[in-house]
């Protein structure tokens, strides 16, 4: 196995050539970034044309565009931040390099709500119908970004030898990343470990989900349900996902994983709206 290898053994899949970055001109591109922010726009186009079929106006979603795109990034880089604030308290400016990861997904969804909650008291439009829009377009980017992990040969979970085991060099990983679990499992005179991949596990389940919102939108009983189904469906298995990551992001004094905590509280919040909203809708 070289340094750019990343194995599925139990698949027979062998990638012997996985880059991190590339090389235009002498400057040196992630493809973290590049899968990001592919996944991003696609998400983006998914809701402007979802936008069209509703018939809401589609310039209301490329004006929210910019500033979307912009708060969740940040949004994601923030939360990263807080939760691992020993790693930049000694060198704020590498706050601003996120190149080689960094981002958490939940924040970035945080900052994308108020986002979109203060555009459309701005504008004058429903938040919930253009929560239900966007949704889908989120997932998509989830989908999608998740892979920008896999480039960068983070976001997995502790050793198995399962169908879906993983091997990475360990020159391309980092040390913090390496549990107790995972570094007892390490063969003598092999450069590898073998874990969970969980970028693979979450990017399936956010397929599944987003395949149900596909069939269930024409479905819907009120505006929001298809962002709070979104709430409930993510929040399950983010929950199970993050049980099983060497990279959590803990809560201080708790030492709890800060999107397991958080994916469970937004589930049972989905869930209640959910109920609550469709007995609204019955007595109405």
């Amino acid at each position: 196995m070289n340094d750019y290898s990343i194995y599925f053994p139990n698949l027979g899949i062998y990638l012997d050539y996985v880059p991190k970055s590339f090389n235009i001109f002498g400057i040196e591109i992630a493809l973290y970034g590049i899968i990001i922010a592919f996944g991003m726009m696609l998400g983006l186009f998914y809701a402007v044309r979802e936008a069209k079929r509703t018939g809401q106006n589609e310039e209301n979603y490329w004006d929210l565009a910019t500033m979307l795109l912009i708060f969740s990034v940040i949004g994601a880089r923030l939360y990263y931040v807080v939760f691992y604030w020993d790693m930049f308290k000694d060198d704020w400016l590498s706050i601003l390099n996120i190149r080689n990861g960094g981002l958490a997904i939940y924040g970035g969804v945080l900052a994308g709500i108020i986002t979109v909650f203060m555009f459309s008291r701005k504008k004058k439009l429903s938040f919930w119908k253009m929560a239900d829009t966007l949704t889908p377009g989120l997932l998509i980017g989830q989908i999608i970004g998740r892979f920008g992990n896999f480039t960068n040969r983070e976001v997995f979970g502790g050793y198995t030898d399962g169908l879906f085991a993983m091997q990475l060099p360990l020159t391309m990983v980092r040390k913090r990343d390496i549990s107790v679990d995972i570094a007892e499992h390490i063969l003598e005179g092999t450069n590898y470990i073998q874990v969970h991949p969980t970028f693979l596990y979450e990017s399936a389940w956010n397929l599944a989900l987003f395949v149900f919102l596909l069939f269930y939108k024409k479905k819907k009983k009120f505006d929001g349900e298809i962002f709070y189904i979104y709430l409930a469906g993510y929040g399950i298995g983010r929950a199970w996902i993050e049980g099983i990551r060497t990279d959590q992001l803990l809560i201080p004094v708790l030492g709890l994983p800060v999107s397991q905590v958080l994916a469970v509280i937004l589930t049972v919040i989905g869930i209640i709206m959910i109920i609550w909203n469709r007995r609204k809708e019955k007595v109405s």
